[in-house]
């Protein structure tokens, strides 16, 4: 799974809030525009995103490697037909548009998390929404951005403890039930474990957070979200 990594790309020197600027900006022009010209300006937006962040296509493929073969099976179940001509390639067309409409959002947000600290990404997000609501928001995100990796660690240990007991000779509906169960039990575990480490810091609505400031770097970036917004708006 793709989680921050410490560095000095451009994008790493970059203010959260631009960073979530152009993340939103992408998102919204990549819902306006959906033609096959306007995906390839925003793959090159995307590109761009990877190349400012130091990250690798293939690796941030990787870690989107669960959710790629339902972008690439739906364009196909969707010309598919049960009658003469079997399969109609028009069809086709406008889901596979929606796949790399949705792959290049995640590619962008790749590079986001690539980049920026959880601890940055929870200031940036009570900077930007006030109040406790903000607290809510940003201690939502931090928590999981944090607990991801850990969940799926834990369903790894689960998949291997079982195949270590001949779990592998099981159906396959009790393996998926197993590993199910283990997996539910150490996240409620995890929780439990949270909670307990909250109380006993006295968790606050006002955490000494990072300090975010806006430099000239920023202006590239903060340039590119609003030109995908203008690009909306036309």
């Amino acid at each position: 799974m793709l989680t921050y990594e410490p560095g000095d790309s451009f994008a790493h020197r970059l203010d959260p809030r631009a960073k979530l600027a152009v993340q939103i900006a992408f998102a919204a022009a990549g819902l306006a525009h959906t033609t096959p010209v306007g995906l390839t300006a925003l793959g090159v937006v995307a590109a761009l995103s990877l190349v400012a962040a130091e990250t690798s296509p293939l690796s941030a493929l990787h870690s989107l490697r669960y959710a790629v073969p339902f972008l690439v099976v739906a364009p196909v179940v969707e010309a598919v037909r049960l009658g003469a001509p079997w399969f109609d390639p028009a069809a086709a067309v406008d889901p596979a548009l929606a796949s790399i409409r949705i792959l290049l959002v995640f590619l962008v947000a790749a590079a986001y998390v690539r980049t920026t600290p959880v601890r940055d990404s929870r200031a940036a997000i009570q900077r930007l929404v006030p109040g406790r609501l903000g607290v809510v928001l940003g201690m939502s995100v931090a928590l999981v951005f944090r607990f991801l990796p850990l969940v799926r660690r834990d369903l790894r240990r689960v998949r291997e403890a079982q195949a270590a007991r001949l779990g592998s000779e099981r159906r396959l509906d009790e393996r998926l039930s197993l590993v199910a169960a283990g997996g539910l039990r150490r996240a409620f575990g995890r929780a439990d474990s949270l909670a307990l480490a909250l109380r006993a810091r006295c968790f606050a609505w006002n955490p000494t957070l990072p300090t975010l400031q806006f430099t000239r770097r920023d202006v590239p970036a903060l340039a590119v979200a609003v030109g995908l917004l203008v690009s909306v708006a036309v």
